[in-house]
């Protein structure tokens, strides 16, 4: 069993940045792929960034890549989402989950149904 916990959410000025952490308890996480989703008012949850347990393989959405950088610190059992050049459009929610295959040399999990275990979410919201 992992459980997740998100912080670093706020408001910010388009253009700005924030750091968002996910703070997982249990003993294997440092195997799991980790993966950060977003979901805004009345949208879908969407994915946003993967990172493979040892951080060699990384994935990122389309409307991210470039201005967000995942990572994680296995001593750490935290996972974080460097978030730069924000826009009003990445306004949502944002959650990490983790992916319970262990070892995994793959980042590619992209759907909400392959990932088992989710935190309860920070909230990200930029004005224009």
């Amino acid at each position: 069993q992992v459980q997740l916990v998100e912080s670093g959410g706020g408001l910010v000025q388009a253009g700005g940045s924030l750091r968002l952490s996910c703070a997982a308890s249990g003993r294997t996480f440092n195997s799991y792929t980790m993966g950060w989703f977003r979901q805004a008012p009345g949208k879908e949850r969407e994915f946003v960034a993967s990172i493979n347990w040892s951080g060699r393989s990384l994935y990122y959405a389309d409307s991210v890549r470039g201005r967000f950088t995942i990572s994680r610190d296995n001593a750490k059992n935290t996972v974080y989402l460097e978030m730069n050049n924000l826009k009003p459009e990445d306004t949502a929610v944002y959650y990490c989950a983790a992916h319970n295959t262990r070892y995994s040399g793959s980042s590619y999990y992209i759907n909400d149904r392959e990932y088992d275990y989710w935190g309860q979410g920070t909230q990200v919201t930029v004005s224009s």
